[in-house]
This record gives structure tokens, C-alpha cells and sequence, in this order.
């Protein structure tokens, strides 16, 4: 079994058997009636619905059970008079973890999300059965969203992937990979396809901006994969971690939507973050982080401050790399948060994994920084504006929950993760994509990442 494999088996074993509803959010929601798919409303007419939710659900995996249960989850709430919910749903046959549920068809189908009491049985209606599309296609998440926009215009936008997720990079022999160019979200483990990250934003360049963009996938709030995306939404969100499979807090978060309709993308944004927290907070969920030995993290990003913060990013290592604090930054490298790439057997320290926390790791290094080296104060000054600038003007909600395997805390986090070369070590082999990535040519992060591999502990 190859470490990715792994990672999803102890994900998979982590899962509670019941994510479980908000129901003190759900009371005066579960009130009202089913909603049946609207009739089609003109793009500009004022009868237009406050939100439309678009989730592409890739379930054509080893986490198909996973994703016919958040279809239930929707449904605890349904669409409503201010709010429609729509899915593309994929499955499939003979993989691990194969379920025979709600009749073990394959394919893809498309459905309008009608509130329903019963969590074992999706009783949507079925707006079309596209058969054996490719969900590892860019394309078809850039059809599906498309398709939303027309069928169900609404003032403003949410579009989520659901899936498997490895950040910026392209991961070789995964156990999805069937020979092709490998990608890095939606994972479609019967074409052996994924998206790629330089791949992402070509979804909205061609199905039209989103007001508030989700990764339901693991690793994704990174400065390398967020920055893709910077012109297809307003707000970004995601874990810089592994989300476990419970996923989001659903029905809390559209419970708040519907209770606030009007809710632009921070606020929107914000219900997200705040209801994930909420979640993972109660105590079946602590009890499972401390049995997984998992920390939990999710945030809401400007996608506007990007340009503004690869700008600062520059500053701050090009002045690290002029000071030659090879002895801090040696430091900082040991002791920022690392994310889950590795596993006990493979990182038991969690040295070699090459996901961070970028403030963490910029705050470390002042820490450790010589102050009487040339340039010091200037790079002091420039790493403090590089915090302030993530902490207050990047991220609009950060949270955390527990503690890694080697005792760091999740406080350590602050909404953005980058690449930061750890111990050196084969944890996962991947294509060298690093190059092609709008971050690297905006930021040339590369360059001080090589500096980072050439400096010991």
C-alpha cells in the first residue's frame, strides 16, 4: 500500500458513523415545506434567488459512502424559497469502500436538493443522468457550473469541489493514476484523471466569477493553489490540513445561509468557518482528533489581496536570503507546523512533510533571527508587515481545533499554508509542476524554497 494510500485509509477510519445535524440551527428550517426545482427566472430578474449552491461532488472514489451522505446532509435543509442547492454526484463500481446504497447505480447525475427527513436515502429529484462523464475534467466542473448559473440564476454564488485533495502538487503512483498527466483535486478514480492546480481557474475563466469558492479537500488553502484561483472568486476557503471525512459542518452552514440569505461572500465565508469550528468542537469530534492524533483547521481568504501578499512574500525572503540567517531559519524549519503528507511510520516527527503555515514559519524565524546581522532590522520590519498583513488583511477567519501527532497546537495556524522543504526524504513522489504555477511566477517562491533545501537543522 502506497503513504497515499494510507492517508486514506486512516481517514477513512476516522470517520464517525454519524456527522450528525445542528439541530437547534435546523428547528425553524425542518418547518418548512420541500422545495421542488423553481421554474427558470431571466438572469437580471429581480425574482432571482439570494444564493445558488453548486457542489461537485466527486464521489467516483474510495470515498463514495462519504459523498452520498453529505447529499443526505444537504437534504436535513433542502433548497428554500431564497437558497437552491444543486449537486453533480459521481459514483462508481468495484472500487474499496464501493457501497450498494440508494440502488449502486454509476455515473454521474445532476440533482435540485429537496428537504427530506430520512439521512439514508437521497430523494432528490434528478435533473439529468450524464452517464460516464469525467469529473477529473476541469472541463466538466467548468459545465456543471455553467449549467448552474443558466438553470438557476441567483444574485450571487457558491461553488464547491468535493473530493480527495493534495494541494499545489501532482502526486505520482497514486492509487487513482492510471498512466496520465497527474492532477491534484477531484480525483476520478475510474479515468484515472484529476484537476490539476494550474488547471483550477480555467473552471471560472470559463463558467463566470463565483462570489465564494470551497475546496471540500484536503491540503487546499495554500498559497500556491489559492492564487489559481484569485480572479474566480471573491472569497476562497479551505483546510490547509486533511479535513477529516465528517467534512463540513453542513447543516450548520446552510442553516445560517438561510437564516441570512442576504449574506455577501465574507459573511457567507465566515458561516462556513464558524460552523466548521462549531462542529469539530463538540465532543464526539475532540474525541476523535485525539484518537487520530489530528489537528483540524479552516479559513476564509481574500482572493483581491493576493497579488498584494505574493508582493510581500518577495520582500520577506529576498531579505532572508540577503541576511544568511541559515541558523534560524535551520530552526524554523524544525519547528513550524507541518500538515499531514507523511504518516507515523514514514515521518514520525513530521520533518520531511513540506507543507506549513507560512506565518508561523515567518514568525519562527524572527524569533530565532541574529539581530546584528546586515539588514536585520529591515528584515524584522519586513516580516512583521508580512504577519500583519496575513493575520488582518488576508484572512477573514481562521480556526483551529486540537494538536498534531508530535504535540504542536493548531493555534500555530493563521489561514494560509505554503511549501516550505522539510528534512530531506521521498514522503511522495510528484511531477515537477512547481514552475507552471501562477504563485511561483508572481512570487518566484522557488528560488528561496531550493535556499530552504540547502540549509541543515
Amino acid at each position: 500500500m502506497t503513504i497515499l494510500a494510507n492517508i486514506f485509509a486512516s481517514l477513512l477510519l476516522a470517520a464517525p458513523a454519524n456527522a450528525g445535524p445542528a439541530l437547534d440551527a435546523l428547528s425553524a428550517v425542518n418547518a418548512a415545506p420541500a422545495v421542488q426545482p423553481p421554474a427558470p427566472v431571466k438572469a437580471d430578474s429581480d425574482t432571482r434567488k439570494e444564493w445558488t449552491v453548486l457542489i461537485f461532488m466527486n464521489g467516483k472514489s474510495n470515498i463514495e459512502p462519504f459523498a452520498l451522505g453529505d447529499v443526505n446532509r444537504f437534504e436535513t435543509l433542502g433548497s428554500s424559497e431564497k437558497v437552491n442547492i444543486v449537486v453533480e454526484l459521481g459514483r462508481s463500481k468495484g472500487l474499496d469502500n464501493d457501497t450498494t446504497a440508494d440502488g449502486d447505480w454509476a455515473g454521474v447525475r445532476r440533482y435540485y436538493v429537496a428537504r427530506d427527513a430520512d439521512t439514508e436515502h437521497i430523494s432528490s429529484p434528478m435533473l439529468a443522468d450524464l452517464g460516464a462523464v469525467d469529473m477529473g475534467d476541469w472541463k466538466e466542473a467548468a459545465a456543471f457550473l455553467k449549467w448552474g448559473r443558466t438553470a438557476y440564476p441567483a444574485k450571487k454564488y457558491l461553488f464547491v469541489i468535493w473530493d480527495h485533495g493534495w494541494g499545489w502538487l501532482d502526486p505520482k503512483g497514486a492509487p487513482w493514476e492510471a498512466g496520465n498527466s497527474a492532477k491534484s483535486i477531484s480525483h476520478d478514480f475510474v479515468t484515472g484523471h484529476y484537476i490539476a492546480t494550474a488547471d483550477m481557474g480555467k473552471i471560472f475563466k470559463e463558467a463566470g466569477k463565483v462570489d465564494l469558492y470551497t475546496s471540500m479537500a484536503c491540503f487546499m488553502q495554500m498559497a500556491e493553489v489559492a492564487y489559481e484561483l484569485k480572479d474566480g472568486a471573491d472569497v476562497i476557503v479551505g483546510s490547509e490540513e486533511v479535513i477529516q471525512l465528517a467534512g463540513l459542518n453542513w447543516e450548520g452552514f446552510l442553516a445560517a445561509l438561510e437564516k441570512n440569505p442576504g449574506a455577501g461572500a465574507e459573511a457567507a465565508g465566515t458561516y462556513m468557518v464558524d460552523t466548521f469550528h462549531e462542529m469539530y468542537s463538540r465532543p464526539e469530534f475532540q474525541q476523535q482528533l485525539e484518537q487520530t492524533k489530528y489537528g483540524t483547521q479552516l479559513s476564509a481568504i481574500r482572493a483581491a489581496k493576493l497579488p498584494e501578499f505574493a508582493k510581500k512574500v518577495k520582500t520577506w525572503y529576498e531579505l532572508e536570503m540577503a541576511a544568511g540567517d541559515k541558523p534560524a531559519l535551520a530552526k524554523a524549519k524544525k519547528e513550524v507546523l507541518r500538515f499531514e503528507v507523511g504518516d507515523e511510520t514514514t515521518d514520525p516527527e513530521k520533518l520531511i512533510s513540506f507543507y506549513g503555515d507560512l506565518y508561523n514559519f515567518v514568525e519562527l524565524a524572527g524569533r530565532y533571527a541574529n539581530p546584528a546581522l546586515p539588514g536585520a532590522k529591515e528584515l524584522a520590519a519586513a516580516g512583521e508587515d508580512l504577519k500583519t498583513f496575513i493575520a488582518s488583511r488576508l484572512t477573514i477567519k481562521n480556526v483551529w481545533l486540537s494538536k498534531d501527532r508530535t504535540g504542536k497546537e493548531y493555534s500555530n495556524t493563521h489561514g494560509i499554508a505554503i511549501n516550505i522543504p522539510g528534512r530531506s526524504g521521498n514522503l511522495i513522489e510528484y511531477y515537477p509542476a512547481y514552475s507552471k504555477l501562477a504563485f511561483e511566477k508572481a512570487s518566484g517562491w522557488n528560488a528561496f524554497s531550493k535556499y530552504l533545501e540547502s540549509i541543515g537543522e
